[in-house]
C-alpha cells in the first residue's frame, strides 16, 4: 500500500454519497473505483468524486489492482451475495452497511464469512461514533454503577424514497426492525455488555405507506412498535419507535439507568430534515442524573460543524471512517464491529419481526447456526 489509501464504492445511493464525503475529510485517500449500476446516482457520485473510474459489475471493480479497501453500501439484501463474491475473487479489507443481510437463509453464508474471510470485515454501525451516544456509553458504569434498564426511543420521519424503492418492502429489507433498529440492537449489547435471550415485540404499519401502490403492491414494511429483549445477564432492554413523528425536538432519546443513577442522551434527527420554523436545530447533549446527590447534570456534546454537514449522522460515519481507515492501514489491530456483532444485531431484529407477527417471545436461538450467542468483546 502506497501513502494514499485508494477506496473502491459500491453503491452511491444517499448513504454512499454521505460515505464518499466523509472519506474526503480524511488525509491521504483517494475514491479510486466505483460501481453504481443507477445513472442519476452516479452522476450525483461522480460530482463528489470526480477522480473516480466508473465500472459496470462488481467483479470490474474487484479487478482495479489499485484498491486497498471496499465499501459497500448497496441496497441490503446485495451484501451478502456481494461479500461472497469479494472473498472468491478478491478479499480486500471492506467496510459494508447495515443491516449486514437481511434473509435468515443467508445466516449459515455469513458465519462462514466470518470464520474464512481472510481480510478484515467492518460492519457500518455509525450510531456507535455519534458523540451522544459514545459519551453515554463511556459514562455507563460509573453513572449507573452497572445498567440494568436500557430505554431506546427513535420518533422520526418516515422511510426516504430509494431507487428502485426496494426498503418499502420486508422481502428486501429483512423489516423495519431489521433494516432501520439493528443499530439500536447492536448500541444495547455493546451498552449491557450482555448477550440477548428472547425478544417480544408488538407493531403495526398504521400510518405511512398506506395508498403508495409501486407496481402494483402495495408496501408491507411496519412504522410503529416496541420490543423488549431480555439479557443473560438479567438486564433488560426496550425499543420504542415511531416513524411518523416528523418535528420531534429529539429524533432519538436513549436511557440507562442502574442501582447508582441514571444516564441519557439526547440525539437530534438530520438537520436538512428539521422544520426551520421550528427555529435552531437543538444541540446533542448527555444528562447524568445520579440518585445522591439528587440533580441533573448536563454534558453537552457538540460536533465539529465541517464534520456534520458531511452527513446525516451528527459526525459518526466521519469517525467511524477514522477508525476503520486505522484498520486498514494496519495501525489498529481489528474492527470494533465484528461480523458476529452485525449478525447478531440482524437476528435480534429478525426476532423482533417474528414475535410482532406471531405475538409470542422468540429464543434468539431460534436463528443461530451454533444456538448461542458469544460475548461482546470490548463491551461496557
Amino acid at each position: 500500500m502506497g501513502s494514499a489509501v485508494n477506496y473502491g464504492i459500491i453503491g452511491c445511493g444517499m448513504m454512499g454519497q454521505e460515505h464518499i464525503r466523509n472519506i474526503r475529510l480524511l488525509p491521504d485517500t483517494r475514491i479510486r473505483t466505483i460501481f453504481e449500476p443507477d445513472a442519476g446516482m452516479a452522476a450525483k457520485a461522480a460530482e463528489l468524486a470526480p477522480e473516480a473510474t466508473f465500472v459496470g459489475s462488481v467483479a470490474e471493480l474487484l479487478n482495479d489492482p489499485g484498491l486497498d479497501c471496499v465499501v459497500i453500501a448497496s441496497p441490503n439484501h446485495l451484501h451478502v451475495r456481494q461479500l461472497v463474491e469479494m472473498q472468491r475473487h478478491r478479499p480486500l479489507p471492506v467496510l459494508v452497511e447495515k443491516p449486514l443481510l437481511t434473509d435468515p437463509a443467508d445466516i449459515g453464508a455469513v458465519a462462514a464469512l466470518e470464520r474464512e474471510y481472510p481480510a478484515p470485515i467492518w460492519v457500518a454501525m455509525e450510531y456507535r461514533y455519534m458523540p451522544p451516544i459514545a459519551a453515554l456509553v463511556d459514562r455507563l458504569g460509573a453513572a449507573t454503577g452497572g445498567p440494568v434498564m436500557l430505554s431506546i426511543r427513535e420518533h422520526r420521519f418516515p422511510f426516504l424514497h430509494k431507487v428502485g424503492n426496494w426498503n418499502r418492502f420486508n422481502r428486501y429489507t429483512g423489516g423495519t426492525f431489521v433494516e432501520k433498529c439493528c443499530h439500536f440492537f447492536d448500541l444495547m449489547r455493546l451498552a449491557l455488555g450482555a448477550e440477548p435471550v428472547r425478544v417480544m415485540a408488538s407493531a403495526a404499519q398504521s400510518v405511512n405507506h398506506r395508498d403508495e401502490r409501486l407496481d402494483g403492491e402495495v408496501p408491507d414494511i411496519l412504522d410503529n412498535g416496541y420490543v423488549i429483549v431480555d439479557f443473560d445477564n438479567g438486564a433488560r432492554a426496550m425499543l420504542e419507535l415511531c416513524m411518523f413523528a416528523e418535528g420531534s425536538r429529539y429524533q432519538e432519546e436513549i436511557s440507562a439507568v442502574g442501582p447508582l443513577g441514571k444516564v441519557e442522551a439526547f440525539v437530534p434527527g438530520p438537520k436538512r430534515f428539521w422544520p426551520s420554523e421550528l427555529g435552531p436545530l437543538p444541540e446533542p447533549k448527555v444528562v447524568l442524573s445520579p440518585r445522591e446527590p439528587r440533580g441533573p447534570v448536563e454534558v453537552p456534546t457538540p460536533v465539529d460543524p465541517t464534520i456534520l454537514e458531511a452527513g446525516d449522522h451528527n459526525g459518526s460515519t466521519f469517525y467511524q471512517h477514522q477508525r476503520f481507515l486505522e484498520v486498514v492501514r494496519g495501525t489498529r489491530p481489528a474492527p470494533d464491529v465484528t461480523v458476529r456483532d452485525g449478525l447478531l444485531a440482524v437476528v435480534m431484529g429478525l426476532a423482533a419481526q417474528r414475535a410482532a407477527a406471531e405475538g409470542r417471545s422468540v429464543p434468539v436461538a431460534e436463528f443461530l447456526p451454533d444456538g448461542t450467542a458469544r460475548p461482546v468483546p470490548g463491551a461496557a
